[in-house]
């Protein structure tokens, strides 16, 4: 009986323990590129499966799992569904990267790095203990340095990827000082434990407080926000499927981690209002940046900037259920958005040589309101939604611009009201999936920060209007563009503290050097000291 209640946990367990097969066996050197590939993703679909299985299990049957370690690993609902959608990931990016490396070197070294990656997020997924935790994330930022310096002889893969080691050694040091605050005061490493000491303390105390704070800052290392998100951007000298993964699924762990930790996060002041602050500043600055930006990687990257500023904002308001569905659906966003750059590079090209009308200036003035009533609207036709007033108004504010349209010859007016009704759908729509996926059973509890939802309303507004001045007087904002396009120079300064504190060895020196005979430069490397 109990070996029948076992079993959903290893369907559980087989996912990472597949990836990881995946990941020993391409070191096996008598095989060809194209055998490790099939390997690989007959792999991915068989963990597919399990992974199936686990979710529908936590669904259907929650309460039918025995599981002797509970302290360590945990099946949740939230869990088994990000193991779904990480499974299925894979086996897209898997298939893509078979053919963008044909007759690449290292092939083999690129599907091991892949395939432990995919298998150490599947193992975050399931900790239910600091050391699981830590050992896995960073297991996870280890491998993904060998996918950013595929290609060795690229110097700002290189400097991504050692700004990255750095990123990720301070975020180990902060996530090892929350687990020891915790561990003592609790008197254990299990967040089952933690949870309970909370409930039973009914309130957290103050090393708890700063176990919090230092989680917090941990994650605003890992998913790459202000000012240490300069190495996301540089990422794009990686192979095109890397980016899929690294911005469909790895940056988007930080999110998770802090809705798993939700219940610590509640009792800690001071932790929610950093992450309002660096959320609502990181997605506003990159918000800003992206608007004059022109390659269609780039911005991109400074979009995933953005939103993972504006997930985390969502965690500090206490929205976990809305961080949830911004997770999944930024993630399959993402990922389709990197893998079909080549089509959307063509179309921006179509639309450069075709021109663009500008925007219609009544539609910039009315989108508001329309915005704002179709949330309203889905907000009384679905009975689950609670949402407070000002995550409305954010919401609305977010989605206006889906109503702005191009000046039309027949009639501004007629213009609008043409085109507002598919915004509104549109609208009403994503604001109806939202509020339904806020009822489903994923164990999750939203606990909203009204002093910190009149902030990031107040904020909303602003970007608002720059979008507005942006498109009505561009010329006010003139010398503004000149510093937004540069990142308002954050990176730089932080590349020349990393550089002076964590140097770097360039070989050869003089980098700028032009070969007289060939009229070439010499090719850069960069190694860490």
């Amino acid at each position: 009986m109990n070996m029948l209640r076992l079993m959903p946990l290893l369907y559980a367990l087989a996912p990472p323990g597949l990836m990881l097969l995946a990941a020993l066996s391409s070191f096996a050197g008598w095989r060809t590129p194209g055998s490790h590939w099939k390997q690989f993703n007959v792999l991915s679909a068989f963990a597919l499966l399990p992974a199936a299985i686990t979710a529908a299990l936590q669904f259907f049957s929650p309460h039918a799992v025995w599981n002797p370690l509970a302290d360590w690993l945990a099946v949740g609902p939230f869990g088994a569904c990000m193991a779904l959608l990480v499974q299925l990931l894979a086996i897209v990016i898997g298939a893509f990267s078979g053919r963008y490396l044909d007759a690449e070197q290292g092939q083999s070294r690129y599907i091991a790095a892949l395939a432990a990656v995919l298998a150490a997020v599947h193992a975050l997924l399931l900790a239910n203990h600091w050391v699981v935790l830590i050992v896995s994330w960073s297991l996870t930022g280890s491998a993904l340095q060998h996918l950013l310096c595929f290609y060795r002889d690229r110097p700002f893969a290189m400097l991504a990827a050692h700004k990255k080691r750095i990123a990720d050694t301070l975020a180990n040091a902060l996530l090892l000082c929350a687990a020891a605050l915790a561990w003592r005061t609790v008197g254990s490493g299990s967040f089952s434990a933690l949870w309970q000491h909370l409930v039973h303390e009914n309130g957290g105390s103050w090393p708890l407080q700063i176990s919090a704070v230092c989680l917090v800052l941990a994650v605003v290392l890992r998913t790459a926000l202000l000012p240490v998100h300069g190495w996301l951007i540089q990422v794009m000298e990686s192979p095109t499927p890397v980016s899929a993964l690294l911005h469909a699924g790895v940056v988007n762990l930080g999110g998770y981690v802090l809705i798993r930790f939700a219940p610590l996060l509640d009792h800690a002041t001071a932790a929610h209002w950093l992450l309002v602050v660096f959320g609502l500043a990181t997605a506003l600055l990159a918000g800003l940046v992206v608007l004059t930006r022109t390659s269609v990687k780039v911005r991109l990257a400074w979009s995933t900037v953005a939103q993972m500023g504006f997930m985390l904002l969502e965690c500090g308001l206490g929205l976990y259920a809305m961080a949830a569905l911004h997770l999944v659906g930024h993630s399959l966003y993402k990922a389709h958005a990197f893998l079909s750059t080549s089509t959307v590079v063509g179309d921006s090209r179509l639309q450069a040589m075709h021109g663009q009308s500008p925007l219609s200036k009544s539609s910039l003035m009315i989108a508001p309101p329309l915005a704002v009533s179709s949330v309203a609207l889905v907000q009384l036709c679905v009975p689950h939604t609670a949402w407070p007033w000002w995550w409305s108004g954010v919401l609305a504010l977010a989605w206006a611009p889906l109503f702005w349209v191009q000046a039309s010859p027949e009639g501004d007016a007629w213009a609008v009201l043409r085109s507002s009704v598919a915004a509104w759908g549109m609208a009403a729509g994503l604001t109806g999936i939202a509020s339904i996926a806020h009822a489903l059973p994923l164990g999750i509890h939203d606990a909203p920060n009204e002093p910190a939802g009149a902030l990031a309303l107040a904020g909303m507004v602003a970007m608002y209007l720059c979008l507005v001045i942006l498109q009505v007087r561009p010329g006010w904002l003139h010398a503004w563009r000149r510093w937004s396009y540069a990142g308002f120079y954050i990176d730089e300064f932080n590349t020349r503290l990393a550089l002076r504190y964590w140097p770097t060895r360039w070989v050869p020196a003089a980098a700028n050097r032009i070969d007289q005979r060939t009229m070439t430069r010499p090719v850069v490397t960069m190694t860490a000291e």
